[in-house]
């Protein structure tokens, strides 16, 4: 007779060794106060420390490398990392090409994106100075001119869209704009490039730009939410027919 769900015995699943390691080289890290650039004991060190095998140390090591807690360097000690959010968003890439390869995901990464997009302009609207304005201005006569040359228009379109979030001062915000962004390009180009519409993606940006400029956070935020939900019902129509 089979035992109900509550009466059935919680089993504790085995750990790897590798993973064993890797949280204690992390609370390593934190109790010894290792700040970026800190070296971590060698191979040889941890192998005896833990009286473990190099296999082992060498998997947890690289765990950590990918993770962008540590740096490893041929002939010296490994060492921690300085935080970077641009390395974290890149070390992202290969599941987020896995997630974008569902509609559903992508459906909800574009909701995401335009809920995003719209309150960093309704922000730059609000904390612009004439520094960010001329940035963008400039931005955009470079995208102007780049309409012929599709790499570059779009390459200028990204640095647009993380220009207005950088307004914000919240690096966590600029990060995850330009993040989506290039992840989109890499993984699924359709979604923020749609050829022959190059003027109509101008006159977004500049109604976008001059809501910013004239202080109005309410029109910057729904002129940006225009702009991607738009660019988002061309790629359905094209999709489904």
């Amino acid at each position: 007779m089979s035992l109900p769900d509550s009466h059935k015995p919680d089993s504790i699943k085995p750990r790897k060794l590798a993973d064993e390691v890797q949280d204690r080289l992390l609370r390593l890290i934190r109790e010894d106060g290792l700040g970026p650039g800190d070296a971590l004991p060698s191979e040889r060190e941890l192998m005896a420390r833990y009286e473990i095998g190099r296999p082992a140390i060498r998997e947890a090591m690289q765990a950590l490398q990918h993770r962008g807690v540590i740096d490893i360097r041929h002939g010296g000690r490994p060492r921690v990392a300085e935080p970077s959010l641009d390395g974290l968003i890149g070390q992202l890439g290969t599941g987020v090409q896995h997630l974008l390869a569902h509609t559903s995901s992508l459906d909800h990464l574009k909701q995401a994106r335009a809920a995003l997009e719209a309150e960093m302009a309704r922000i730059a609207a609000r904390q612009r100075s004439e520094t960010d304005i001329g940035a963008l201005e400039s931005l955009l006569a470079a995208q102007e001119l780049a309409t012929g040359e599709p790499e570059r228009f779009l390459e200028i379109d990204g640095k647009f869209h993380r220009r207005i979030a950088a307004i914000s001062a919240n690096p966590i915000f600029e990060t995850l704009v330009a993040g989506i962004f290039d992840w989109m390009r890499a993984f699924h180009v359709e979604g923020v490039r749609k050829r022959g519409l190059e003027q109509l993606t101008l006159t977004e940006h500049r109604a976008i730009l001059d809501a910013i400029i004239a202080g109005q956070a309410e029109a910057a935020a729904q002129a940006m939410r225009d702009h991607l939900e738009r660019a988002n019902a061309l790629y359905h129509q094209d999709h489904f027919q």
